[in-house]
């Protein structure tokens, strides 16, 4: 009997322990989906949980592997244009040799296709330099690349949200600055590691110091890898990326590239059953599965990217979802209210991040009633520093009343649309606007000016 309770005793805390653990994870998972977003905390746990949250969820919700596949298809388009680029830029220099040692050795899994695709480039370049074809091809090398960099630059702003491109001036100047400084750059970092190699490896008298520069030279392609995605997320979305954010996900994206190309080398044993199918062409599908996945990597790292640096502009997510036209109003009139008053104290203009920081306003919120409030002539934008606005009255503002801000509001946006409404509904429509005009006129005896508020000076 007392073994037989004591096991009973066992069973129900076995049960009760796994209950309350049952409780405390669908908690947690709760909080890590949803709840996260509620908290105003910035400790280094909260951000790092709505970092893989928000990374998660984008690259889940923006179709990222069906731009993967169109950037694929666009690299493939582009990789004989871009070697011959590539080597027409080195053989000016005297180089070309050496280019080709570069990309044999960052793309060891790729060797058969940079094989495959330099036999091309032999003909390109051949068919390019008779006649006529001079300029022609090389305009048409160029209209290649410079595509491919637009369609990453379009995918990177619909990761980042950003709704203005380049123009095609900058376009054409920037994209052409990176194309003919790659080259440079690759022939400088080979010529730097086989002087390394040859001062301090193979000298006997540092000796003592070989090891240490063995190992930079091992993980100088890790270096590389990682600044090369890094300098990428810098470039091409035309927004301002600060520096950690864009240096964090290049690591990120970098060592996955390093993996699958680790993964690609340890594989080719597998080469053969394509052989027995594709022939001489066996590299092809391989080339397409390996840009397909580093694409992939590629705007995971853009993801991340913009997910850690903009983690605060999503707080209250779904709140902001079903948020009620009145509790929307009431924040719009406070963020009029402290632009009003900051403005007559002679205060700087208030940004977006300002309020986000300073009162625990979502920035994604902030953003779209500002937005409102500047199409409704309420506010003004101010350029404080590159890509950063701050917002000021666009009116007198001893004269911005209530009513004016609700009025504006309430005016702004499309209306009258909907075929044969207002005679249909014309009794209805009729005492609305005659409720919503009286209901204004009682509020334009209140100024914004004359409203309770203390905590202005925060920054």
């Amino acid at each position: 009997m007392k073994r037989q309770s004591r096991i009973s005793r066992i069973s129900t805390r076995t049960a009760a322990w796994i209950r309350l653990a049952t409780i405390r994870i669908k908690s947690f998972a709760a909080y890590c989906t949803t709840g996260v977003w509620s908290d105003t905390r910035r400790t280094w746990r909260v951000n790092t949980i709505k970092t893989i949250n928000l990374t998660v969820r984008s690259f889940l919700n923006t179709d990222l592997q069906n731009r993967a596949s169109a950037l694929t298809y666009n690299t493939l388009l582009a990789i004989v244009p871009a070697l011959a680029l590539l080597f027409a830029i080195g053989r000016g220099f005297g180089f070309e040799n050496l280019l080709q040692t570069q990309l044999f050795q960052a793309l060891p899994s790729q060797k058969h296709a940079l094989e495959a695709g330099i036999d091309f480039v032999s003909g390109y370049m051949t068919q390019a330099s008779q006649g006529v074809f001079v300029g022609v091809g090389i305009v048409v090398l160029l209209w290649t690349m410079i595509s491919l960099m637009s369609n990453i630059e379009d995918t990177f702003n619909t990761v980042w949200g950003v709704t203005r491109a380049r123009s095609f001036g900058r376009k054409v100047i920037d994209y052409t600055a990176i194309m003919f400084l790659l080259p440079v750059l690759m022939i400088c970092s080979s010529g730097i590691s086989v002087m390394v190699s040859y001062a301090l490896v193979d000298n006997p008298r540092l000796h003592f110091i070989s090891p240490a520069v063995k190992m930079a030279l091992d993980v100088a392609p890790f270096v590389l890898t990682w600044m090369s995605f890094t300098g990428m997320y810098l470039a091409f979305p035309n927004t301002k990326v600060k520096f950690k954010n864009a240096f964090l996900s290049g690591v990120f994206a970098g060592t996955a590239f390093q993996i699958l190309q680790y993964l690609f080398l340890s594989g080719q044993i597998y080469v053969s059953k394509y052989n027995a199918i594709y022939g001489s062409f066996a590299f092809l599908p391989l080339l397409l599965i390996w840009l397909q996945l580093v694409w992939t990597i590629t705007l995971s790292g853009a993801v991340l990217c913009y997910s850690s640096q903009n983690i605060f502009q999503f707080n209250f997510s779904h709140d902001i979802s079903t948020i009620s036209l009145d509790y929307k109003r009431k924040i719009a009139v406070v963020i009029m209210t402290i632009i009003v008053k900051r403005f007559d104290k002679g205060l700087g203009p208030f940004t977006v991040t300002d309020f986000a920081a300073n009162y625990h306003m979502p920035s994604r919120l902030v953003t779209q009633l500002i937005d409102e409030m500047v199409a409704a002539r309420l506010l003004s934008p101010v350029v404080i520093s590159e890509d950063t606005y701050g917002y000021q009255p666009a009116v007198d503002p001893s004269k911005v009343t209530l009513g004016m801000v609700l009025g504006r509001l309430n005016a702004q946006g499309a209306d009258d649309f909907i075929p044969n409404f207002q005679e249909e509904f014309a009794d209805i429509i009729r005492i609305i606007d005659l409720n919503l005009r009286q209901t204004i006129s009682k509020c334009d005896e209140t100024l914004l000016l004359d409203l309770p508020f203390q905590s202005l000076n925060k920054r």
